[in-house]
């Protein structure tokens, strides 16, 4: 699950923690989505089965970790040792750089990148500001100014990241020359029309994570 709701996703109600594991898997997680008509039986899969299904498919996976370094990393690591392929088919990443760190602590030979878009900590995806209060929106906007320079200054080596993956409006050229020189990819997210494909494509050469293969879509932040 994506939310710490249940609400954007499935036809249910409530806080994630709250639920137990069979009232989720009793949710409909196509119930929101543009192509729910063509998924009418779907079930909120466990991790594992997630990983098995996309294995079958080739796809590549992102295990993208919210929180909860350590039950995250000791998860992670049982997979890779059940999965071995996975260390050619996936990225560890997160918002957080010491999931990224543990991550490779435990397993050296796990692909991980560093999730980051500027300002996230005074501002919402929109470009909103995350608090009313002036002090609190001005003391988030240090802290975002500093995580921004910790992570391009240092943060980045420390962690051992293979990968930026980087919220589309700031990707540009020289960002993306700048970490190619250094061995890094950067990855734009979340890109979902195609006008919007062609450029990262054929101007930037920057891959990006798209919500929709085969047609365009809302934009996601």
């Amino acid at each position: 699950m994506h939310d710490d709701t249940v609400e954007r996703t499935t036809d249910g109600a409530g806080r994630l923690q709250d639920l137990t594991f069979e009232e989720i898997r009793k949710l409909n997680p196509a119930a929101k989505h543009r192509l729910r008509s063509q998924f009418q039986d779907e079930k909120v899969p466990t991790l594992r089965e997630a990983v098995v299904e996309s294995m079958r498919h080739n796809l590549t996976i992102y295990f993208d970790v919210k929180g909860h370094a350590n039950q995250a990393v000791d998860t992670l690591k049982q997979l890779y040792q059940e999965f071995p392929q996975l260390y050619n088919s996936s990225i560890v990443c997160s918002f957080m750089p010491d999931v990224v760190y543990k991550m490779r602590q435990a397993d050296r030979n796990v692909v991980t990148a560093l999730t980051h878009r500027p300002w996230q900590l005074s501002h919402l995806g929109d470009g909103t500001p995350r608090f009313s209060s002036s002090w609190k929106h001005f003391l988030y906007m240090v802290m975002d100014v500093i995580l921004d320079w910790s992570l391009h200054s240092f943060l980045w080596r420390l962690c051992g990241v293979s990968a930026f993956l980087i919220q589309k409006n700031f990707v540009s050229q020289d960002y993306v020359r700048h970490w190619s020189s250094r061995g890094i990819r950067v990855v734009a997210w979340t890109v979902n029309t195609f006008a919007e494909k062609s450029y990262y494509e054929s101007v930037l050469d920057c891959s990006y994570i798209t919500d929709s293969l085969l047609e365009d879509c809302d934009p996601h932040y």
